[in-house]
């Protein structure tokens, strides 16, 4: 049996179970994701971590991704691992700018701070979370800098002056212009002959 058959199999496990929580389930590269109802991630988890098949018992990651182009603009992402089963899953659910998400930490403990980071980064709020804040950025920081339409200019820095020996506040200053950032490299397409390789081709 194949990867993706065992994958299309634990499919089928988890829609018999939680059918009316789940939107759908794919199969790219080696990988199942699961799409589930906002309202209903802590089921849609609990099943994953408690099913006797399933045993998801470690949260990996959470995190979120913006499309400002979506009415529900966010996915919040959750990577589970099975160690029992050896094997991965990712969960999304769609959440709209101004809806909210029930927080996970009852189920995953360790969801706590990156919840935190998904709503300092992007602005998701997850209700029942007990200390939702900032946790990367200045505490008066205002906006979300993962966000697509965050502007890269105009901002302010924190940053610690060692000549100062104080926390300074600045503006955000950019070595490159805006959105315009070189990228070629000696490794990657460079328009001329490498040392070394001059008798390349001869």
């Amino acid at each position: 049996m194949s990867i993706n058959d065992d994958l299309k199999e634990l499919a089928d496990h988890i829609s018999n179970g939680i059918d009316s929580d789940i939107r759908g389930s794919d199969i790219s590269f080696g990988e199942l994701t699961i799409t589930a109802r906002a309202d209903r991630i802590v089921h849609v988890l609990k099943f994953l971590r408690d099913d006797s098949l399933c045993r998801f018992i470690q949260l990996i990651d959470l995190c979120g991704v913006d499309y400002p182009e979506r009415s529900q603009r966010f996915d919040v992402v959750y990577h589970l691992l099975s160690l029992h089963n050896n094997t991965r899953i990712r969960i999304k659910c769609a959440v709209g700018e101004d809806e909210t998400i029930p927080s996970v930490m009852n189920v995953y403990p360790c969801a706590d701070w990156f919840e935190r980071e998904a709503f300092d980064m992007y602005g998701i709020v997850f209700s029942d979370h007990p200390d939702l804040r900032r946790i990367l950025t200045d505490y008066n920081f205002e906006g979300y800098p993962l966000r697509k339409d965050f502007p890269l200019t105009g901002e302010v820095e924190v940053r610690y002056d060692d000549e100062q020996k104080r926390v300074v506040y600045e503006p955000v200053k950019l070595v490159q212009e805006y959105r315009n950032f070189d990228y070629l490299s000696p490794w990657e397409g460079a328009q001329y002959v490498l040392p070394g390789d001059e008798k390349v081709g001869e």
